[in-house]
């Protein structure tokens, strides 16, 4: 059975490379310069794409949170007020296209609410995630799924239950299925790097990813040994900037090394056939007595 899907001009599936987003998420702090200078750095790091998170934000926060007060760089204001300070505009939106154009870079973005989705339709990104924590949003699912475009799920905070369920509302047609533990940061012990195993298993037809919250590149780089075909991680300028991302998020220089580390990996795991390569010869001829 395969599991490749097409995402804008790269196919995606196993034995292919793997496809690395680069998780710009908020961490631009509603800048749009800072925002640019982070789509360059992940061209430059040898990212495939940049995603962004675009919300709605009095649809989608939860109505107990909005009035929640919270320090941030604009003052002591509300949640809500903070979830529109780090919104981006659609001529924000449009620069960051006509950016990623320019430097031949993929750009996407996870979609909150049904409006985020009728938002983005102004433009023309290869697919739609839906972020773990609206896993359980059956009605954003469809919605998502209407627009024809492939369908990224990310399945942190859930049972296998509710990935199931999830599944199964969206459909299983151009279906992606990332492995995540929503902790920022996430600790070791609580990665679950064979979960991708079991999503392997538990759904043969789709690709599965690995969205990576964790401090440091091994991990990330386990995942595409252990199967992943796509891995997403936080990226940043700077860890120090203010934002709850910030902690769990790789700068340039690390994005870099990850994007070696993961094409090292690709290249070591071979085909699994025993060969004697003509690089042994030599050593062959030297080193063994009984042949």
């Amino acid at each position: 059975m395969t599991r490749e899907i097409k995402l804008g001009k790269k196919l995606i599936g196993e034995g292919l490379p793997t496809y690395i987003i680069a998780e710009i998420g908020i961490n631009h702090n509603g800048d749009l310069d800072i925002a640019k200078k982070m789509i360059e750095s992940a061209v430059h790091a040898g990212a495939d794409a940049v995603k962004f998170q675009k919300r709605t934000p009095d649809v989608c926060t939860p109505l107990e949170q909005q009035k929640q007060m919270r320090e941030t760089p604009w003052g002591y204001i509300t949640y809500l007020d903070y979830r529109y300070k780090v919104e981006l505009d659609l001529e924000q939106y449009r620069e960051i296209d006509r950016t990623c154009k320019k430097l031949g870079i993929d750009w996407m973005v996870s979609v909150w609410d049904e409006p985020s989705v009728d938002f983005m339709e102004q433009f023309d990104t290869p697919a739609y995630k839906v972020p773990s924590a609206s896993l359980t949003d059956q009605a954003l699912l469809k919605y998502a799924r209407k627009t024809g475009k492939p369908i990224i799920i990310s399945t942190g905070m859930s049972t296998m239950y509710e990935i199931h369920r999830g599944v199964d509302t969206v459909g299983m047609d151009n279906l992606i299925i990332m492995h995540c533990t929503s902790a920022y940061p996430c600790e070791p012990d609580e990665l679950n790097l064979r979960m991708i195993e079991t999503l392997r298993r538990e759904f043969p037809t789709n690709p599965i990813g690995y969205s990576g919250h964790e401090v440091g590149l091994v991990p990330s780089a386990i995942a595409v040994a252990l199967g992943a075909c796509i891995v997403e991680r936080h990226f940043t300028l700077d860890r120090a900037m203010w934002g709850g991302d910030q902690a769990a998020s790789v700068e340039p220089g690390g994005f870099e090394k990850l994007v070696k580390y993961i094409r090292v990996t690709e290249a070591g795991l071979g085909d699994g056939i025993k060969k004697v390569y003509a690089s042994e010869m030599n050593s062959l001829k030297k080193l063994r007595r009984v042949r």
